[in-house]
Order: C-alpha cells, then structure tokens, then sequence
C-alpha cells in the first residue's frame, strides 16, 4: 500500500501541515475522504472537546463509513471523521451561523493539535471519532495558529483540507 497525504491548511494565517492518511487503520473512511478532496469550509474551535479546530460539511461518502479505528480520547495531530444527524447539533449553543435541522447529515473533519481531548458531549454523550490522518509535519506552526484562533477568533477563517 502506498502512503496518501493531505495538507490541512487555515488559509487566511496562511498555515499548512501535512497528514498521513490511515489507509490501513480506516480504509473505508480514507477512501470517502480522498475521493471528496477539495474540502474547504469555515472553521470552529471546540467548546468542549478542547484542542479541536474543524469544519462542517455536507455528507460526502457514498455511504456512512463504519466506525472504524474509533476514539474518545484523541492526541496531539489526529484527523478525526464525524458523522451527525441535524438534531445532534441543531442548536445555536454550539455557534454555528447556520440552523443545522432535523433530518440533515453533517461530517466533521477535526484535526486535534493537543493533549488532553475528551469526546464527551454534554447533550448527547459520548462521540467517538474516526481516526483517518495523523499530522507528520507542521504540527508547532499548526497548534500556534490554533491557539491564535482561539484567542482572537475564527471569523472570516477557513479549513481546507487537499490532497498533498
């Protein structure tokens, strides 16, 4: 098998680090996203699960991928796949700028940048993760400009994520 990579950018700070895809770990999973790729959206930083930037897309994959490689408890450079149903995150409380309703499905491709992440989601428990990326270059430049975000904000920021 031949190693895949992505570059995860926040193109408005003009950082880039590069991911190794998991093809053996989430084969499925890989697959749905490298066929997708472009992706690029606006960013969030986690409220709860702590050193967590993503974005929200609509559903990509011909099919759900199975949870494949899960976790609760991701570290420093994973790329996680989430998969939700509108009613999960269907309320302002999370500050999205847009109504997420019943009966949609949205992904959502995180990217970790620090210890200490807990997948513990106080309205609906816990959220395993898919774990199909781990960073193997820019991660320091990557978590500065994560904290940056989170300090002064993510408006008017993207994520993007493209084939390497």
């Amino acid at each position: 098998m031949i190693d895949r990579y992505v570059e995860v950018s926040l193109v408005k700070r003009g950082i880039t680090c590069t991911a190794r895809l998991l093809g053996d770990r989430a084969p499925v999973t890989c697959a749905a996203v490298w066929k997708s790729l472009p992706l690029s959206g606006d960013v969030y930083h986690a409220k709860y699960a702590r050193n967590e930037i993503y974005a929200l897309f609509p559903p990509f994959a011909e099919s759900e991928p199975p949870l494949e490689n899960p976790t609760v408890t991701p570290v420093p450079g994973d790329l996680c796949y989430f998969s939700f149903a509108g009613a999960e995150l269907g309320t302002r409380a999370y500050g999205y700028d847009r109504e997420v309703g019943p009966g949609a499905t949205v992904v959502d491709l995180a990217l970790f940048y620090e210890r200490n992440n807990l997948l513990l989601n106080g309205d609906v428990g816990w959220v395993p993760g898919i774990v199909w990326g781990q960073v193997v270059e820019g991660l320091a430049e990557m978590a500065g400009g994560c904290n940056d975000l989170w300090r002064t904000g993510a408006a008017g920021e993207s994520l993007a994520f493209r084939r390497a």
